[in-house]
């Protein structure tokens, strides 16, 4: 890995205060003040004291003007500076590491606009000064920390998924320090990645393949932050609010102590940064059942107070450049980030991301003796909702920006249509948002009937399953004054009935539209476009933890 760049010339910086340049300034005053004898110069002293009492008093509003215009010359050069030290903080991986054999990158919505999926690791290298903060004295890099965060296309919407670091995992070949590859390995520890090839700096580009094969979504970008910067991140930005359920003692940070030893955090809400922020998220025993899951659940609490506490003080560069400053110096990225003006472009990117609209949860799992299994088929609709750019709750995101489809509730058009069985223009087909609902209980149908609602114009508000008794026939569904929609709409459904009932217009699937879609649940839908997913079980949508939470829930497991 490129090491560090180093900014000497700055300290010799001529635009330093008392830098060459002002000590240049210095010497010309001392030479026009020199007094040389004779007639000449006494001339010259002279009308010099002429002009002086000639001169001009500045106006206070000059004077505005040059101070005004002083400060904005030194923030920009101030600015710049900044810029200047975090380039010559960030580290970045060999590109070259990551696999030749990648998931494809997602491709643009209708309205340009392309998700992106973020690894973010935690690294526990024993170098760079992290055995201080409590890295031990082993050699090497691990990582207990692993969340792929999904940048949804509308950038309204993101999800973080832990994945735990003991899980049981196929590890693709990987590049060692020495230019060999490794051969692929099958039920491996997770986390073992990052370890691959035994250097203090890690092996990002290791983990990186491993959750592309995990999961078939290309990752765009990876992101390690070690102990150091961790720590410096909750300084700059004031210490960050967390929750015990229960008071822990050193012994509980150090099961090795053999003793209680002191209380470090007492029950409850408090706030932390530096060491202590770093213990609270590194902290696993005495609290549920000590496992590596509830730890997780802490981080996640952990980092959506983070996000609260950035938000709350505006994502801007004023807020965003100190915390970059902090962050970088212990940061390595991949190549694609590797500057400070791509950092911060891609977190002001998320600023329009509302507090509950950041999610966080872990992948479906279960205990295998003392690993994690990754439960099947759960993972696998989860990743395949994320490639498909849908929220946990089925929504899709990249739906036009305007069709109002992140709204949680039932769909509804602003007015009612008129009197005309079809939509007599594409802006009247988008302002219809549709709902539809699989009653069927058969994966995939619903996918399939969204697509064809989006296929004739429509807006597809939501995509879930109905409740009640399985239907024997489609029905569509209208609330007051959408009649003529749902007459539109239900002639995209042959045999479908129309009546009244709920709000907007809402399309339940019944066993007609399966019979008449055997394969809907693998079949392309007409187009060759991807079949919708089938809405995530709520074992994996309800157990997501929001970014404006209460910090004291769902803080362990067991």
């Amino acid at each position: 890995m490129p090491g560090r760049k180093g900014s000497p010339e700055a300290e010799n910086s001529p635009h330093r205060a008392g830098g060459r340049r002002a000590a240049g300034r210095g010497s010309d005053r001392s030479q026009d003040n020199t007094d040389i004898p004779g007639p000449r110069s006494a001339g010259r002293a002279r009308t010099s004291a002429g002009r002086a009492k000639k001169k001009p008093k500045r106006s206070t509003k000059e004077k505005v003007l040059w101070a005004t215009a002083g400060c904005t010359a030194l923030a920009v050069l101030g600015g710049g500076a900044l810029y200047y030290r975090l380039n010559s903080n960030i580290s970045t991986f060999d590109g070259d590491a990551l696999s030749k054999d990648r998931p494809d990158a997602a491709a643009p919505d209708a309205q340009g606009r392309t998700p992106v999926n973020v690894l973010l690791i935690g690294s526990d290298s024993r170098g760079n000064g992290n055995s201080d903060l409590g890295g031990g004295g082993d050699g090497g890099a691990r990582s207990d920390t692993a969340i792929l965060l999904h940048v949804y296309a509308d950038h309204k919407h993101a999800v973080g998924i832990s994945i735990p670091r003991d899980s049981l995992v196929t590890l693709p070949p990987c590049k060692l320090p020495n230019g060999k590859w490794t051969k692929e390995q099958t039920n491996v520890m997770f986390n073992s990645a990052f370890s691959v090839g035994g250097s203090d700096q890690g092996n990002p580009a290791c983990t990186q393949n491993a959750v592309e094969k995990l999961t078939n979504l290309r990752v765009d970008h990876t992101i390690v932050v070690d102990f150091n910067g961790f720590a410096s991140m909750t300084k700059a930005v004031g210490g960050v609010e967390v929750c015990l359920p229960n008071d822990i003692h050193e012994g509980d940070l150090n099961p090795n102590l053999g003793h209680k030893g002191k209380l470090i955090f007492p029950k409850g809400k408090q706030k932390v940064e530096g060491q202590s922020a770093l213990d609270y998220v590194r902290v696993r025993h005495g609290i549920g059942d000590g496992s590596d899951i509830g730890r997780t659940k802490r981080q996640q609490a952990f980092l959506s107070s983070l996000i609260k506490e950035v938000k709350s003080h505006g994502m801007d560069p004023t807020t965003l450049l100190p915390l970059a400053d902090a962050a970088t110096k212990s940061l390595t990225v991949d190549p694609g980030l590797g500057s400070a003006a791509k950092l911060l472009s891609f977190a002001t990117s998320l600023k329009d991301i509302d507090l509950h609209d950041v999610k966080f949860l872990t992948v479906p799992w279960r205990y295998e003796g003392p690993r994690v299994a990754l439960v099947h088929p759960d993972v696998d609709q989860l990743w395949a909702a994320l490639k498909a750019d849908r929220t946990i709750d089925g929504q899709d995101a990249s739906a036009p920006a305007d069709t109002g489809s992140d709204a949680p509730t039932g769909p509804a058009t602003e007015a009612p249509l008129p009197p005309s069985p079809t939509p007599t223009s594409d802006a009247r087909a988008a302002a219809v948002k549709v709902a539809v609902l699989n009653s069927t209980g058969e994966t995939g149908l619903g996918g399939r009937a969204a697509e064809t609602v989006k296929g004739a114009g429509y807006t597809v508000a939501s995509v879930g399953n109905a409740t009640g008794k399985p239907r024997s026939t489609t029905v569509v569904e209208y609330g007051t004054g959408e009649r003529t929609a749902a007459e539109a709409v239900a002639k995209l459904f042959p045999g479908a009935t129309v009546q009244p009932g709920g709000r907007g217009v809402s399309v339940v699937l019944g066993h007609d539209f399966a019979g008449a879609n055997p394969a809907a649940a693998t079949a392309p839908a007409p187009g060759g476009a991807a079949t919708a997913p089938a809405p995530l079980p709520s074992s994996i949508s309800g157990a997501a933890r929001s970014a404006d939470d209460d910090p004291c829930a769902n803080l362990s497991y067991g």
